[in-house]
């Protein structure tokens, strides 16, 4: 893409978020994800918000990805949030990370036990929507660009004492509208949270680096699931703690 082609996008992406329609596609899409990423970063330009969190992935040997989360979209648990702010009321049950100090930009990688002392770990409910028209015909890049069809974010409050959890295998259970529609051990797709949190330090300290206060969420449990307006639902995370959204009509 042309940075021409990122601006424009960017600017059809920041509109369907301000209300406008949303698109049938992105007129021109990004051809890999260091141009998702751009497309996101002019998004946010244009925005004009904080970003005040991330959602990352980094699956076995495939490229670590992120997306962004506007400050706006970020509450504490429990929470109601409006349907007209997430129409597709998707949920994904999460382990985030909150940021307890800086971690600036450098030349040599972060590693693991570096971030593991820069964060507390946390359950989340990461909301799915999209500024697709059908985000079921968008590429994976497509997605991308759109944050990954981020829509906001649930956070319980952060856990300082969390030396003996087992994230990778974390007991965790989903309820909805009262009924527990999951319940297993682990079942995030890169196994350990804390590697996510670890890539996403790693793919930042080249620009802004992390700062303190921001989050990472790491990858669903739980799979996407989607409710309906009125539908209420809490993820719950042995020794952890549990995050609650109500979807309000």
């Amino acid at each position: 893409m042309t940075p021409e082609q990122i601006i424009e996008a960017a600017a059809a992406l920041a509109a369907a978020r301000a209300g406008g329609a949303p698109l049938p596609a992105l007129t021109v899409a990004p051809a890999n994800i260091a141009e998702a990423h751009a497309i996101q970063d002019a998004t946010a330009a244009r925005v004009g918000q904080a970003v005040g969190a991330f959602k990352a992935a980094a699956v076995g040997a495939d490229e670590p990805t992120r997306g962004l989360i506007y400050a706006p979209t970020i509450h504490a648990s429990p929470a109601r949030v409006a349907v007209s702010e997430v129409p597709l009321c998707g949920v994904e049950g999460e382990v985030a990370f909150r940021f307890t100090t800086d971690l600036p930009p450098r030349e040599a990688a972060y590693t693991r036990a570096e971030v593991a002392a820069s964060v507390q770990p946390c359950a989340a409910v990461e909301l799915i929507t999209s500024r697709y028209q059908d985000h079921t015909q968008r590429t994976m890049l497509e997605k991308l660009a759109d944050c990954v069809s981020n829509g906001g974010f649930v956070h319980a409050a952060p856990k300082a004492d969390w030396a003996g959890l087992d994230l990778e295998h974390i007991h965790v259970s989903l309820i909805v509208n009262g009924e527990t529609v999951l319940d297993q051990n682990g079942g995030n797709p890169s196994g350990d949270p804390l590697k996510v949190a670890t890539a996403l330090a790693n793919m930042l300290r080249g620009g802004r680096g992390v700062r303190a206060g921001q989050f990472v969420t790491c990858g669903t449990f739980t799979g996407l699931r989607f409710l309906k307006p009125g539908d209420s639902c809490t993820v719950r995370f042995a020794g952890l703690g549990e995050a609650s959204v109500t979807f309000v009509p």
